[in-house]
């Protein structure tokens, strides 16, 4: 019995919780699919790595409630995010957009590797000890080899 009772609560306690509260769903569902994807994109601003959508934080939920204003608004997503990035700076996008000034991070990764492989290759060649034409056989020398290995 005291199995069952523990099995139940570990059973409540591990479903999923979903931060969107009742009150913040909008009437309509089209927009409220658009909130939500847009939700999804949006970084919680107190939280590591995760979208409004899923944080319970507070300002998770003030980001959420202004993502529907806005869309009520009849402003794009476009505009919505938009919107949300000159307010919050770009930090709140889970990702980022490809500017010049996030150019930097977005080629680090790349670059760095490029050069690593540079750097392998040129160590390997280097360590690899070129063939000489000196070091190579003459005609002679590779004729009297042949009749070697033939007897």
């Amino acid at each position: 019995m005291m199995l069952r009772t523990l099995i139940f609560i570990l059973c409540i306690v591990a479903t999923p919780v979903f931060a969107v509260l009742p009150d913040e769903v909008l009437d309509d569902p089209i927009l409220e699919t658009r909130a939500r994807a847009l939700s999804k994109e949006l970084r919680c601003l107190v939280c590591r790595n995760e979208n409004i959508d899923s944080s319970n934080a507070g300002i998770a939920r003030d980001l959420r409630l202004l993502v529907r204003e806005r869309l009520v608004a009849g402003d794009s997503d476009t505009e919505t995010l938009d919107f949300i990035v000159d307010r919050y700076g770009e930090y709140v996008l889970l990702k980022p957009r490809f500017t010049a000034r996030n150019a930097i991070l977005y080629l680090a990764g790349p670059m760095t590797l490029l050069i690593g492989v540079g750097f392998c290759v040129f160590y390997i060649r280097r360590r690899t000890p070129a063939v000489k034409n000196s070091d190579r056989l003459t005609h002679a020398e590779v004729k009297r080899l042949s009749e070697l290995l033939d007897d």
